[in-house]
């Protein structure tokens, strides 16, 4: 049975459905209350680059994740074409992919909780489950992930009410997704071994910007992309067979650091 996750032979004491719910839900309130500032800051900047209100929520539930939204309501704001806005959520979000490794699915039964489960998996919802990887059960791990996403939509919601009624544009407001990026960068890049994948970076917008600066951010992640499998490919083949990060120093501040991004990220 080695093959099922580590919380699947940990004993979980019998409770009521409701007391997991709430167990979940005074689980994740502390949490959530960082969504309120930036669903906030969404929900005004939908308003103050002309979408129309209902924008706000529909992205929150069809495209249920915060970096994503503001991308999305940035590129949107630029007449940017569809296919350059899919592709670009496409690549910010892949690495929702890899959470479904080590977060507790198999806990939650039935087709449409486990397939509402999955596009919940956020990144503050893997952060929680890899923090406190004992005692999910599907009644807390659903009512986890709910109060996410309600925290997320009513923040927006207050937003767009505050944005309507502000009558003059806020200047710099838009800026909002790019600090957030700066912030999230600055924290992921503290030790020496975080350089090579900053030169990447700034050198793959670099070329974008100098080849086709109409779509310099797709371009960019396209060769930053490249870049990532190009050096994985070359450090496993002078790794010696050494299995990957194997001797190697765990870095990061602990799971709830490394993953949570705001907002689903």
């Amino acid at each position: 049975m080695t093959g099922l996750p580590r919380t699947a032979h940990r004993p979980v004491p019998a409770r009521s459905v409701r007391e997991e719910i709430a167990a979940g839900v005074t689980t994740t309130l502390p949490a959530a209350a960082g969504y309120v500032p930036l669903g906030i800051a969404y929900g005004v900047l939908v308003m103050q680059v002309g979408m129309p209100w209902w924008m706000a929520p529909a992205l929150s539930f069809a495209a249920y994740s915060g970096s994503a939204e503001l991308l999305v309501i940035v590129l949107a704001a630029q007449s940017s074409p569809l296919s350059v806005i899919a592709v670009t959520m496409l690549l910010v979000n892949f690495r929702h992919v890899f959470y479904a490794f080590s977060f507790p699915l198999h806990v939650v039964e039935g087709r449409l909780s486990r397939l509402y489960s999955m596009y919940a998996l956020v990144d503050e919802a893997f952060a929680l489950t890899a923090a406190r990887p004992e005692g999910w059960t599907k009644p807390r791990l659903l009512a986890m992930q709910v109060t996410f996403q309600v925290t997320w939509v009513v923040s927006g919601m207050v937003g767009v009410a505050a944005g309507a009624m502000i009558p003059e544009t806020i200047e710099g407001l838009d800026f909002a997704l790019c600090a957030m990026f700066i912030t999230l960068a600055l924290d992921a890049a503290r030790g020496v071994e975080s350089v090579p994948s900053v030169l990447m970076g700034g050198a793959s917008y670099l070329v974008a910007l100098a080849i086709m600066p109409g779509h310099s951010l797709l371009v960019a992640l396209l060769i930053f992309v490249g870049m990532l499998v190009v050096r994985h490919l070359v450090a496993g083949r002078g790794g010696g067979g050494r299995a990957p990060g194997e001797g190697e120093r765990p870095r990061g501040c602990g799971p709830v650091a490394r993953a949570g991004t705001g907002a689903g990220g």
